[in-house]
């Protein structure tokens, strides 16, 4: 078993969120695009899962960039729910379940960073003892 590494862990999932948050953003703005299918990205669960089974599949091609081997690994069409209505134009972004979405983001970015805080101001409590 491998140590957990909280601010490893904890910059992995505030890259999760801006994806999530780009992908929300996204279905927002097309909300009133024809044929537009809501998109939303796997759960922060199943990127912790292949993390922790040891094969991890993303690579980094620059400093700047994660690829996959499937273009669209991290990006799923959400299925339409039911009780969402499709519009005549075949768009399925139901704008109140999106921001929903970016309120539960700002909530996770929020306890992220109160987390990493939090830590690290325990971590200069023992280094200055």
């Amino acid at each position: 078993m491998r140590p957990i590494q909280l601010f490893q862990l904890a910059a992995t999932q505030a890259r999760w969120l801006s994806v999530r948050q780009d992908v929300v953003a996204g279905n927002v703005a097309n909300v009133n695009t024809p044929g537009y299918k809501a998109m939303d990205v796997e759960p922060f669960s199943s990127l912790l899962d292949r993390m922790n089974e040891g094969n991890q599949t993303m690579a980094a091609d620059s400093a700047m960039h994660l690829v996959s081997d499937d273009p669209n690994d991290a990006v799923k069409t959400e299925p339409v729910r039911d009780g969402v209505t499709i519009k005549p134009s075949g768009n399925s972004v139901d704008l109140p379940q999106e921001l929903i979405k970016q309120g539960d983001i700002r909530s996770q970015f929020e306890l992220n960073t109160g987390l990493v805080k939090s830590f690290h101001q325990m971590m200069m409590m023992t280094v200055k003892s």
